[in-house]
């Protein structure tokens, strides 16, 4: 069912996730703190995050003109957000292309290469922020949203390289 659903559903983020960004920061900081502290629980638990300490990066999708800051607070298993920070790196692409990285659909170094997902600012904190993306485990996630990002991600996959390759066609 869901696989016969992705196709709508990719259509529907395409016109339907621009909107977010009208929306309240603080509504956003608060579901997106709310959801990536809850997913990313035993990630935190096992140091994975401990990069971000004290340190901000900001996660950019520029088709859908969002972005956050994302630090890890100190002496607890928490991420923080904020609208503004002191950012040492900011990490940017569309957003089905952070589906792809979140999907295993596409190789990080493959993204970064092709300059699909970008870095900039301190590349040493931003290449550990990629390995650490690398490094986080489906199996931490629900079975269920695991589900949902790798169907939605293996049906973005062949769109996204048509879409890559016609443009360096032209």
């Amino acid at each position: 069912m869901l696989k016969r659903a992705a196709p709508f559903l990719l259509s529907a983020g395409d016109r339907l996730l621009p909107l977010t960004s009208h929306l309240p920061f603080f509504l956003q900081r608060l579901t997106l703190q709310r959801c990536l502290n809850q997913v990313f629980a035993q990630a935190m638990q096992d140091g994975l995050f401990d990069i971000l300490e004290q340190r901000w990066m900001r996660l950019q999708v520029n088709d859908l003109d969002l972005s956050w800051c994302l630090s890890k607070e100190p002496n607890s298993n928490r991420l923080l957000i904020k609208d503004r920070a002191p950012v040492e790196v900011t990490i940017s692409g569309n957003w089905r292309e952070f589906l792809l990285l979140a999907s295993r659909q596409e190789d990080p170094d493959t993204l970064f290469f092709r300059r699909r997902l970008q870095i900039d600012g301190d590349t040493e904190l931003g290449l550990a922020v990629k390995n650490m993306i690398d490094s986080l485990d489906s199996d931490d996630l629900p079975h269920w949203l695991w589900q949902i990002i790798e169907t939605l991600g293996k049906e973005a996959m062949p769109t996204l390289n048509e879409s890559h390759s016609s443009r360096h066609a032209l």
